[in-house]
Parts: C-alpha cells; sequence; structure tokens
C-alpha cells in the first residue's frame, strides 16, 4: 500500500484497514448484505456521496456492480488519500446539499454512514434522490447496537460508545421511516449487525 502519513488518518481509513477480529468479521458480514442488496440491478453508473477514501466504491468494482463509478468527498485531506490508495477511481470535491450533477444522472447513489453526521439529513436525502435514475442505496448506524459494539471494541469508552460528531440516532425502524419520502420507495431492507441497509428506487 502507498506510504501515507499516520497522522492524516481517519477514522474511516482506520476501520477498513482494522486488524481486530470483531471489526473485520462485521465489517465482512456488512459487505455481504450491501453487495447482495443491488446485485440483481442492472446498474452501469455509481456515485457514492460522501465516498471518503473509495472503499465503498472499489467493493462495488470489484463486485462488478457498475461500469463507472465516481465519488464525491467534502475533505480535501480523504480526497488526496483517496487518489493515493485507490488511483482508479475518480473522487472529486463536492456538498452533499448541493452535488454538481443534473437530476438523473446515475443508476445508483450510494451513501453510506454519512446523514448520521448531518444537521439536516432530509435535505441532503433529497438531493441523494434528485441525482438518481434508478436506485438509492443507503446505509446508518443501528442505535443503541453500534454504541454496544464500539464499547465492545475499547472505542469512545468516555462516550458510552457515541462518536462525537454523530448528529442523528436512528433505531431500524426510525431510518426506515426517515427515507420514506416523495419520489422514492423503499425495496428492500436489511440489518447487519449493527447498521441499516435501505434500498429505494425512484418512482414517477
Amino acid at each position: 500500500m502507498t506510504k501515507i502519513d499516520k497522522s492524516l488518518l481517519t477514522d474511516n481509513f482506520r476501520k477498513h484497514n482494522s486488524r481486530n477480529p470483531l471489526q473485520k468479521y462485521l465489517l465482512g458480514k456488512f459487505f455481504e448484505k450491501f453487495i447482495d442488496t443491488v446485485r440483481f440491478s442492472n446498474i452501469n453508473t455509481v456515485l457514492d456521496v460522501g465516498c471518503g477514501e473509495g472503499f465503498i466504491m472499489k467493493r462495488l468494482k470489484k463486485a462488478k456492480i457498475g461500469v463507472s463509478w465516481e465519488g464525491i468527498e467534502y475533505s480535501d485531506n480523504v480526497i488526496e488519500i483517496g487518489k493515493k490508495i485507490h488511483p482508479d477511481l475518480k473522487i472529486t470535491k463536492g456538498d452533499i446539499y448541493k452535488l454538481p450533477y443534473r437530476a438523473n444522472s446515475f443508476d445508483l447513489v450510494v451513501c453510506t454512514e454519512v446523514l448520521e453526521y448531518l444537521e439536516n439529513p432530509r435535505k441532503a436525502l433529497r438531493e441523494l434522490v434528485r441525482v438518481s435514475k434508478k436506485y438509492v442505496l443507503l446505509s446508518a448506524p443501528n442505535e443503541p447496537f453500534f454504541k454496544l459494539v464500539n464499547l465492545l471494541r475499547g472505542k469512545n469508552l468516555s462516550r458510552r460508545g457515541g462518536e462525537i460528531d454523530q448528529l442523528q440516532n436512528w433505531s431500524a425502524g426510525a431510518f426506515a421511516k426517515f427515507v420514506n419520502i416523495k419520489g422514492v420507495k423503499v425495496i428492500d431492507k436489511k440489518h447487519p449487525f449493527p447498521w441499516t441497509i435501505v434500498l429505494l428506487k425512484k418512482v414517477k
């Protein structure tokens, strides 16, 4: 792997490269469900919003979900790291509240573990739906189970497992209710512990 200044590494990078057996097991189960959710679909173009260093896109590409993959990320530091470790992926800077694309631009729009950090997640969700042509694939921590897993890993002990900048705390049922907005319908839900995955289909 390309050498990277360890002081610049994010929690997301550490999560995807963790050697913790529990972390690796849970993440592996998550990706099994995540990929299976869209494996049936006829998808060519994929946009990952809040793509981080590109780990989700890399999984989708490896699974042959899509023909082209593009990621939007807000942090310059994360974009720099992503381009170093995934030079085959297109990662550009952008704002989830105002994506630089026309309506119906991508067959699949992906957004994983992003919405819970936003002050206005519904506004962001509407923007994800706007640029999607067919599907929107979302995931979020299933609370309070996600906090429990953090505690089991010895993470965020002083905050009882809670993430310091997480603004929304959805249970599986609350997240499914949140994503039920005009213009889409929920066609699949999966619950790989401790996450919730929801697939939305664009409707007229």
